[in-house]
């Protein structure tokens, strides 16, 4: 059984990792908040259990997606998935937004690639880790790594170049 102490020790320093992976799903920061909590409560609540498992952080963030996706479905999926640049965004915006079109851009991917590119270029995972948390293969990682980075890389491309001609 996981005393308070431990479960502190291995559970409860994931939560700012857990909140981030939220956000990407989750179009407010509250609802992410609310959820990391709830699997919080979840994971406290199964704790008997938790030493049983090989990954306590790949269950955590399993709980987290799968949690977020229920949520997606529950709210109509409003999610930010689909949000697009305005219209009049300017040059010299770019520098500022260029984080956050890159994010967009992730949040648009499937979801295997998305998921996978998140872990690697947000939050810097190993891909051996990334594996483990996806119950992907190795390749299969790299695979879809690449793909997502080819994707943004493309998007990112016609986005300055529709630009360039737009404003030049």
């Amino acid at each position: 059984m996981m005393n308070q102490e431990t479960f502190k020790a291995t559970v409860f320093v994931l939560k700012d990792k857990l909140y981030r992976f939220a956000n990407r799903f989750l179009e407010h920061q509250e609802d992410a908040y609310d959820l990391v909590q709830e699997v919080m409560l979840k994971l406290w609540e199964q704790r008997g259990q938790l030493t049983q498992l090989k990954s306590v952080e790949g269950y955590a963030m399993q709980m987290v997606r799968n949690m977020a996706y229920n949520r997606i479905d529950r709210l109509g999926r409003q999610a930010k998935y689909l949000s697009q640049l305005p219209p009049d965004m300017q040059r010299e915006e770019y520098p500022s937004l260029t984080r956050e079109l890159v994010l967009k851009m992730i949040d648009a991917l499937p979801e295997k690639q998305r998921l996978v590119m998140y872990l690697r270029d947000i939050e810097e995972y190993e891909v051996a880790d990334i594996a483990e948390l996806t119950n992907l293969e190795e390749n299969a990682v790299r695979v879809n790594l690449s793909r997502a980075r080819n994707t943004v890389k493309v998007n990112l491309t016609k986005v300055f170049d529709y630009e360039k001609r737009r404003i030049g």
